[in-house]
């Protein structure tokens, strides 16, 4: 009985018994179709106010019905026109569908056939496709189109793109013009860069502005989807994103509306958009262009400005729907952040039926005459009738080939058997002994020969385990089958002459060793090849026992590949059972299309074949390809009584059938369709039976079968008597199914799965439903669940793996009390299903396709089905469509892949994408995380040409997938993060200080020595001016050298002495005095290159009275990026003159400069080249310590230019500080690479060595690029102790060298010298780095503790610096989701979530250091991060600009506490850190606190309220593929931006969006908005080697960057 549903509209409702009739009507008799229409309109006429006809009614929740009649199909179709649909008149053959119109032909079998022919013929693949379906799936995209958004489209570098339509792309190097006046409607004029802008006054503007434009819509609607378009909002918010983008340099102190919060309240949030009245149609207002950038329609034909800005914009006006599942509250731990776990929803279905009842099948009646085993029904038919046909072979152009009959199948048999004992090996040593496994290695178009060698097999007693030909050394899956067949300890493969002939062979003839295979010795069967046994010699022919008939291969869903073992009983048990349930006679004839290696085409056509002497017509898969209508053409001329397919055969044959006139398939009695189980098959079935009906095929003829290879035979549907009912369906709701309980569909017509039966038990069988995981408790009536069977024709065990085979062949299953229901094993199935009324068995889908996303279960199979009916359908080619999932973030992922025609744009793909994630969403509820299309052809095959789904989805984890196109939507599908964290109404100060005071908790504060108390001999000490200091030097000491400058030969370029310096520098000063006119404190820029030059022009300043400057001359070969810095430094410090060397005078007033700046406002240009011969006539004496002594600017790694002024009194202390801590005299040597322009670089380079006495050698990190080993081999010649570098200098050693060491070390080089190497820096130590550089020259007695890092700022340019006394730096973990609270938790090394932190050196002489709250300014307990402040003699004195800005200024550099210690003036560091007390003890025998800097406070990211440092994220990306070199992150409106340098050929760039997005959820659990993948070198970097994340934002929102690719996650 057919289980029928009720078609309901939206408040009429029609009893079903009107429905029956009507989709009873007698369609087969001349009924027509006015006749029909008043009959219809009789019938339902009560139930509708209006005549029927066109019923109108807005879009809801669709129900679709439809009625399968064995005449004719009646169903409902839905049309969508502009958002509204109609429900047309029931179809019926007879009406013409595409007009309406009546055809007036009384509707004969042959017309109706011909109606249906042209309903299904079309490349669809049949398995997957319904009419229900498709349908569904079109109703289910029109509700979505309701609610539609505009989804960016990715970008992609035309190099990417193979076909696309090329206006979609923004024109390389386009500037976008100012926008207001186009957004403003003309109104508001625009507004200068500078400045912050009032965020909300920009709004207001965008919006009011705009009210007559905001309903410009897309007049070209895209011809797949017609409904409307929403103007509206979406339209305002994309414009408004550009007017926010024009202005992306507005400080952080209006930073751009969040948009993706949680709170409703944002500004973008709250604009309400009136449609202006007569606006009018699209099609009369065209949208303005942004720019002069292309208007590019994104997946639903929206037009979106392709500038980064808009689509960014536009990602969040989608983002801000509303997710699905609403999550409930839930708790934060004190450290935790705990992920969100599904609660069940309440209201979710549950199993309400009895516990059911075990199903027995019918008896297994023996028949008599039935042979005792499958050997002896070989010997007895090849010796009583050895003429009769066992196997008819087809080659490939349909011609019968070969007919094997059982007497020669008998004899060849023999043959093959006693070979293998015989002829193997020696007498004394046979290779093959009875139970022996050996392979049997046989292509699909012969079956013959694999016919010969199975028996052959079987009488020698040897088990034969049948795989695929392995085609390459590395196909897919070749591999685990190579893992199978050398844990089944196999050493011989047979094989046929051609296969062996085909296999790969190595230059020598040699059948080279295939992946994973263990060594094999191949032997081809051909009797040609073989020797005659002897006379006297026959097999042992047994009745079936225990032992193992053959081994069948399974392959997993992780793709490992296992052995089922099937005993002679289990064979001849299920022979029996399959010719009782098929009711097979000898001598009919059978067509086989399926694999007769495996499954159910080695049951049927080998096996049961024999046991009744029918004969098998093969038709092999290449003929099937050239000519789909072989086995329809076989089964006619052998008038074949049984034929063995699967769904897509019938496909093919329906797409292939064109009214062929002889064709007639009465002699069928029997279509078993071996993947019944697949619930996609059911369409497939019907379809081919409404063609083929007409041809004299009978309903009941189509045999559905369920099978697994654990199982055998689990079910079969069995040949009724003609004229019985029709076989039952079930309509089920996938809703239900989602939660593991029938439901006979009743409202959601949109997501039904209609399944048809599988027949009913095996004989001798009995089954039951069990849950799918945990204890093998019975199901309940209506609940689904994995079928498990007991009866002796099954599998006993997977070849050598007991543990699983006890989870699979030995289960008892037990009753809701716990009691098992019988003492017999069952054996699980691996189909899920469920035992419906009378007994008979529907499947809904397989364990191996089950996937789990958030508490609900979902089929591969119905994913794929709807994905497949989505339009257009010819965009993926059928069957080449993958989906499995990936866990991420303790859940898992859906991921789809599909291959795309060659032919598609890239506009069709992704609009093809964007609807089947609807289409999912809408039937399935449930979201896609990846949808990714390769290029055709690409995806790994099995044998059989079907997709190897472990394969893709390694391929997919690994990043080797290469696809052409992806589309990711974790914020859709991810729902399990951690609450984000609310901010607590502050706790005061004075309550956090008590709170740690009761906790036992140290304020976190430190120092380094007292300098007061430090008595030593150092004479500099009573000059309170360095020029003092060196012209003391250069009388006491005048030859004493102080400067050595190497190039990069590493010889001497130049040296200086004291004196020299001094004669040098009073030169400059009479010059400055005698050429500039210059006043006392005047501002003077000095642009040299790093040298010695730089070090005269800085004393000559001081002893001028002038402030000098140091600037980093432009780059000849970048002048256009690098002179702009200069000029700017230039300005902003007021210098009045600049002073360089002649070559760099005329870098900057040449033609290349004079394109970058306006060389004409350049201050007047010293050249010091050639100096003046006569000194100054008095050298300047400064008076008051407390001014400036020199200037210091850098670029922060935010990009912002900062100048510190330090006076003369800092500049002492400071030297001071250093001299103690490194313990520098006179005759030491220090060698320094670094960049002498700003910070501590500065100081080493030019002051120390004047204040200290010791000797500096020089080592500009220019060089290093001519010669990386050059500062190496500096410190090792010059024996040097302490030496300086930057991190870029040491990435470059790490780099250049790595291979080199042992070079190195046979010239001698050696480190062991070295007691410190310190890296300058003003960031988090790169721990990473540092470890692997001391590894690297570990070899070269690099000590691994002289490594260590220092740490400056701007407010104070050396807090720490590790000394060459004191404890080793020390390294802690901690964890980073604390970290995230501001709190700091030591966890042990190498646990999850752990990141290792490194001690930025000692804090030096004269430094104190407090650990502060940034936003209460009150002092921190030690398990807290904060703000690190200091307090020291050498803080500078106070930032110069400009602006004047004096707020910013104070808070810097004169804050207070406001609670404890009130009175200390600190300066903020804007640094984020923490001090911890460590084990270890200083010089001065006290406990060493040891400061540990975890990242800049304007650089860190507020991401769902909690802290991100950049750095963390970044690690973690580039850890993820092989070919990411550097990473950088942002964010911007609170979307996550990842930018990754990609190291390859440009189609790994979409390899990366996956694993990007999985790694930072993992991880960070977080997600990314926006993954863009650029050129190596993209990522700018500034002299410190610290990436400079806001210019490359900048960059990104101004579309400079040139990316690869940019994929906009969902």
């Amino acid at each position: 009985t057919a289980v029928v549903s009720p078609v309901s509209t939206t408040s009429y409702k029609i009893p079903w018994k009107v429905n029956v009739s009507l989709s009873l009507f007698p369609l087969a008799g001349d009924i027509t179709q006015k006749g029909y229409e008043k009959k219809r309109s009789k019938l339902i006429g009560a139930f509708f106010p209006q005549a029927p006809g066109k019923t109108c009614r807005k879009t809801e929740y669709r129900e679709i019905n439809t009625k399968f009649c064995f005449w004719g199909i009646v169903f409902l179709r839905l049309e969508t026109y502009e958002g509204y649909e109609f429900i047309l008149n029931y179809f019926v053959p007879g009406m013409d569908p595409s007009t309406g119109q009546e055809r007036r032909t009384p509707v004969t079998p042959s017309s109706s056939s011909r109606y249906h022919r042209r309903r299904s013929s079309g490349s669809r693949d049949e398995r997957y496709r319904s009419d229900v379906h498709t349908e569904a799936v079109q109703a289910a995209l029109a509700k979505h189109k309701e609610r539609k958004m505009a989804v960016p489209m990715p970008s992609k570098r035309r190099s990417l793109v193979v076909q696309t339509s090329m206006d979609a792309y923004t024109p390389p190097g386009t500037e976008s013009i100012s926008l207001l006046s186009q957004v403003c409607g003309g109104g508001g004029g625009g507004t200068s860069r500078e400045g912050s802008i009032s965020m909300e006054h920009w709004i207001n503007r965008a919006i009011h502005g705009t009210s007559s434009t905001t309903t410009t819509t897309s007049s070209t609607a895209s011809s797949s989807s017609s409904s409307t378009r929403s103007g509206g909002s979406g339209a305002a918010g994309g414009r408004l994103a550009d007017v926010l983008a024009q202005h992306i340099h507005i400080s952080n102190h209006s930073a751009p509306p969040d948009v993706t919060g949680y709170t409703n309240n944002t500004a973008a949030d709250d604009i309400q958009v009136e449609r202006a009245p007569g606006a009018g149609t699209a099609a009369q207002r065209q949208t303005p262009k942004y720019g002069n950038a292309e208007l590019m329609e994104t997946g639903d034909g929206v037009p979106v400005s392709s500038r980064v800005s808009a689509k960014i914009q536009q990602l969040v006006n989608t983002l801000k729907r509303p997710k699905r599942p609403p999550l409930r509250e839930f708790f934060v731990d004190d450290f935790e952040e705990l992920l969100e776990v599904q609660q069940p929803d309440p209201n979710q279905p549950k199993a309400e039926g009895a516990q059911m009842v075990l199903l027995r099948g019918e008896q297994l009646g023996v028949v008599t005459n039935w042979p005792p085993s499958l050997e002896a029904a070989l010997q007895r038919w090849g010796t009583i009738s050895p003429k009769a046909p066992c196997l008819t072979t087809m080659d490939n152009n349909g011609k019968p080939l070969y007919v094997l009959t059982y007497g020669k199948l008998w004899s060849r048999s023999v043959k093959v058997a006693y070979n293998l004992l015989h002829k193997l090996g020696t007498k004394q040593e046979p290779l093959v002994r009875p139970g022996d496994r050996v392979a049997l290695v046989f292509p699909n178009n012969d079956p013959a020969a694999f016919m010969t060698a199975f028996y052959g097999c079987l009488l020698a007693e040897v088990v034969p385990v049948p795989i695929e030909v392995p085609l390459t050394r590395k196909d897919a899956g070749s591999q685990q089958i190579g893992f199978l067949l050398g844990s089944c300890g196999v050493t011989v493969a047979l094989t046929s002459d051609a296969c062996h002939k085909g296999l790969p062979k190595s230059p020598t003839g040699e059948i080279p060793q295939f992946k994973g295979w263990p060594k094999v010795l191949w032997f081809v069967t051909e009797s040609k090849h073989l020797s005659k046994p002897p006379r006297d010699w026959f097999p042992h022919i047994k009745d079936a026992n225990q032992d193992t008939a053959y081994i069948e291969y399974k392959t997993c869903k992780d793709g490992s590949v296992l052995g089922v073992t099937v005993m002679r009983i289990a064979m001849l048990t299920h022979c029996q059972a399959l010719t009782q349930s098929c009711s097979y006679t000898e001598a009919e004839t059978i067509v086989n299309v399926l694999d007769f290696k495996k499954d159910v085409g080695l049951w049927h056509a080998v096996l049961t074949s024999v046991m009744n002497m029918m004969h098998v017509i093969s038709i092999p898969y290449a003929l099937m390809k050239v000519n789909p209508l072989s086995w329809i053409q076989k089964v006619c001329q052998n008038k074949a009584k049984v034929a063995c397919v699967k769904s897509r055969d019938m496909h093919w044959a329906l797409v292939a059938h064109r009214e062929q006139r002889d064709i007639n398939l009465s002699s069928l009695r029997m279509l078993v369709v071996a993947d019944g189980s697949n619930p996609w098959s059911i369409s497939s079935c019907d379809a081919f039976l409404n063609v083929f009906q007409t041809k004299g095929l009978k309903p009941e003829v189509i045999c559905p079968c369920a099978s697994s290879p654990e199982a055998l035979t689990v079910a079969l549907r069995r040949p009724v008597e003609e004229g019985s009912d029709p076989p039952g369906r079930g309509v089920l709701s996938m809703q239900g199914l989602s939660h593991g309980v029938i439901r006979v569909d009743s409202e959601e017509k949109l997501s039904v799965l209609t399944l048809q039966d599988v027949g009913s038990v095996m004989p001798g069988g009995m089954m039951c439903v069990v849950k799918p995981e945990g204890v093998p408790q019975l199901c309940k009536t209506d609940e689904i669940g994995e079928l498990c069977v007991c009866t002796v024709a099954t599998g006993t065990s997977y070849y050598g793996l007991a543990g699983m085979t006890k989870n699979t062949f030995e289960v008892f299953p037990v009753s809701n009390t716990g009691a098992p229901i019988g003492e017999f094993p069952f054996t699980r199935t691996g189909l899920l299903g469920f035992i419906g009324p009378a007994g008979l068995i529907f499947v809904a889908g397989k364990m191996d396709g089950l996937m789990v996303v958030g508490g609900r279960q979902h089929n591969a199979d119905d994913i794929v089905a709807t994905a497949l009916a989505v339009e257009p359908m010819k965009f993926v080619y059928r069957g080449r469509i993958a989906v499995f999932s990936i866990t991420v973030l303790h859940d898992e992922r859906i991921v789809v892949v599909a291959e795309q025609r060659p032919d598609s744009t890239e506009e069709d793909s992704f609009q093809w994408m964007s609807r089947v994630l609807q289409a999912i969403d809408g039937i399935h509820q449930v979201g896609v995380y990846c949808l990714a299309l390769v290029p055709s052809n690409t995806l790994p095959k099995t044998p059989l040409g079907g997709i190897h789904l472990s394969e893709t989805k390694q391929l997919f984890l690994e990043g080797a997938l290469h696809p052409c196109n992806v589309l990711m939507c974790p914020h859709t599908c991810v729902t399990n993060l951690p609450k984000p964290r609310q901010k607590q109404p502050e706790i005061g100060p004075a309550s956090v200080m008590v709170g740690n005071l009761v906790s036992g908790k140290r304020i976190a504060q430190a120092s380094g020595r007292d300098l007061a108390q430090i008595e030593d001999n150092d004479q500099a000490r009573k000059f309170l001016f360095l020029s003092e200091v060196l012209q003391w030097r250069a009388q006491t000491t005048p030859d004493h050298v102080l400067y050595t400058l190497l190039n990069s030969r590493g010889t001497i370029a130049s040296s200086l002495t004291c004196v020299q310096l001094h004669k040098r520098a009073e030169k400059i000063a009479g010059m400055l005095a005698e050429r500039a006119h210059l006043q006392d404190g005047d501002h003077v820029a000095l642009v040299y290159p790093p040298g010695i030059d730089l070090i005269v022009a800085f004393y000559g300043c001081l002893y001028a009275g002038c402030v000098p400057i140091t600037v980093r001359p432009p780059h000849p070969q970048n002048i256009a990026t690098t002179l702009p810095t200069v000029k700017m430094i230039v300005e902003v410090s007021r210098s009045v003159c600049v002073m360089t060397t002649q070559l760099i005078c005329k870098l900057l007033r040449s033609k290349e400069a004079s394109a970058a700046v306006d060389v004409r406002t350049w201050p007047p240009v010293l050249d010091t080249d050639d100096l003046p011969k006569k000194k100054p006539p008095l050298l300047y004496k400064p008076s008051n310590p407390d001014t400036l002594a020199y200037m210091d600017f850098s670029v922060s790694t935010t990009g912002m230019l900062a100048g510190v002024k330090m006076s003369h009194t800092a500049t002492s202390a400071f030297c001071r500080s250093i001299k103690l801590q490194c313990e520098l005299y006179p005759s030491r040597e220090v060698a320094i690479c670094l960049d002498p322009y700003c910070g501590l670089g500065f100081v080493l380079w030019c002051l120390c060595s004047v204040y200290s006495g010791h000797q500096s050698i020089l080592i500009p990190p220019a060089e290093l690029e001519v010669n990386p080993a050059l500062w190496l081999s500096v410190v090792s010649q010059y024996k040097v102790r302490d030496t300086f570098c930057s991190y870029s200098v040491m990435e470059l050693c790490t780099k250049g060298l790595g291979l080199q060491t042992e070079l190195l070390k046979s010239r001698g080089l050696d480190l062991s010298r070295v007691r410190t190497c310190v890296v300058v820096a003003e960031e988090r130590p790169r721990i990473a780095l540092t470890q692997s550089f001391s590894k690297l020259f570990k070899d070269l007695g690099l000590h691994p503790r002289a490594v260590s890092t220092s740490f400056g700022c701007r407010v104070n340019l050396a807090i720490c610096l590790q000394g060459t006394s004191g404890p080793d730096p020390t390294t802690v973990f901690v964890d980073m989701r604390a970290l995230r609270h501001d709190r700091v938790r030591l966890v042990e090394r190498g646990s999850p979530h752990s990141l290792p932190l490194m001690e930025s050196g000692k804090i030096l002489p004269g430094v104190r250091i407090i650990i502060a709250n940034p936003e209460t300014k009150g002092p921190m307990g030690e398990s807290h991060l904060g703000e690190i402040w200091v307090h020291s003699g050498h803080n500078a004195s106070g930032y110069f600009t400009v602006y004047g800005d004096e707020a910013l200024q104070s808070d810097h550099f004169n804050s207070r506490l406001s609670f404890g210690d009130t009175q200390t003036v600190w300066a903020r560091t804007g640094y984020l850190g923490f001090l911890r007390r460590t084990e270890l003890t200083d010089a001065s025998g006290e406990r060493h606190d040891a400061l540990y800097v975890v990242g800049a406070l304007e650089e860190a990211m507020e991401l769902r309220g909690m802290r991100y440092h950049p750095i963390d994220i970044e690690t973690s990306v580039i850890r993820t593929h092989k070919s990411i070199t550097e990473c950088a992150v942002f964010t911007w409106t609170n979307l996550l931006v990842v930018v990754v340098e990609l190291d390859g050929s440009e189609h790994e760039a979409l390899d990366l969006v996956p694993l990007v997005t999985n790694v930072v959820l993992e991880e960070h659990y977080l997600i990314v908005g926006v993954v863009v993948v650029v050129d190596i070198g993209v990522i700018p970097i500034n002299s410190r080697g610290e990436k400079q994340r806001m210019h490359l934002r900048d960059g990104f929102l101004a579309d400079q960057l040139d990316p690869i690719y940019v994929a906009y996650n969902m």
